[in-house]
């Protein structure tokens, strides 16, 4: 059994993510994505699924990302 980083629960399914060279434990997707999402930069929101990145400033969006004075910005929908 391993122990969830974020929640400290010692559970038998955990899982591993291994991202940038980090190898991190879970318990449960929720833990993972409080430890692991991006927060967008205009809203606050965290980025649950497809996120904007420009010059290496996360937005939820492009409507964030426009907000926030980034030009050329398109969602891919």
């Amino acid at each position: 059994m391993a122990t969830c980083e974020v929640c400290g629960n010692n559970y038998g399914m955990t899982f591993e993510v291994h991202a940038q060279g980090a190898v991190h434990v879970f318990d449960c997707f929720s833990c993972a994505i409080h430890r692991m999402a991006p927060i967008c930069e205009h809203c606050r929101v965290q980025i649950i699924g497809q996120g904007v990145e420009v010059e290496g400033h996360w937005y939820c969006g492009a409507h964030c990302a426009r907000a926030e004075g980034r030009a050329g910005i398109v969602d891919r929908v």
